[in-house]
């Protein structure tokens, strides 16, 4: 059950960064940074999650399953 709100939290803040990086770059003019901290922000989470669930199937905290399982 913890693994799955994690799981859902960091989808969430991934949105979030996303939504903020198309907002900073329709708003600013871009001499600011703040598209590309969003970003940046938004493939560092996508890249924790990944590794997070890797490593709860590693460990046996998530159980993957098949399509029709």
């Amino acid at each position: 059950m913890f693994g799955k709100v994690i799981v859902v939290a960091t989808l969430l803040a991934i949105l979030y960064n996303l939504g903020a990086g198309l907002y900073f770059m329709m708003v600013e003019d871009g001499s600011s940074g703040r598209t590309v901290g969003a970003l940046t922000r938004r493939i560092g989470l996508s890249v924790a999650l990944i590794l997070f669930v890797m490593l709860g199937i590693a460990l046996g905290w998530i159980q993957p399953h098949g399509v029709n399982g």
